[in-house]
């Protein structure tokens, strides 16, 4: 089991599945989002619990996006079509025991750094 929160805590959550999935995103929205980039697992709904006001932002007619109102912690990734919920890793209470396997959207990376990890990359 994973459990996780908001930098305020006012939002906390617990996994009780096996996240998969583990990626690093590289799209503009997660960089503009979270001032960087995103690293998410992904989980079937039913296996997550979430407490607390999450506020979603509807960020395109595909998917909307899950933060904490009061100190701005981009936590869910939600689709709409799906039925699963990906997470942000740092958002985890440590220790984690996960591993990234692979970073995805890399066309559309920042400039300002490079990917030198050895994991897979996908353009999308």
């Amino acid at each position: 089991m994973q459990k996780g929160s908001c930098l305020c805590g006012d939002i906390t959550y617990r996994v009780t599945g096996t996240p998969r999935g583990l990626s690093v995103c590289h799209c503009g929205q997660c960089r503009r989002q979270s001032g960087h980039v995103w690293a998410s697992a992904v989980i079937e709904e039913t296996d997550i619990q979430i407490d607390g006001p999450v506020a979603w932002y509807e960020a395109s007619d595909i998917a909307k996006r899950g933060f904490c109102a009061k100190c701005g912690s981009f936590l869910f990734w939600k689709a709409y079509s799906e039925d699963t919920i990906s997470f942000s890793l740092g958002s985890l209470d440590s220790p984690t025991g996960l591993r990234l396997e692979k970073h995805i959207y890399v066309s559309d990376k920042g400039d300002y750094y490079d990917i030198a990890d050895g994991l897979p990359q996908r353009d999308q």
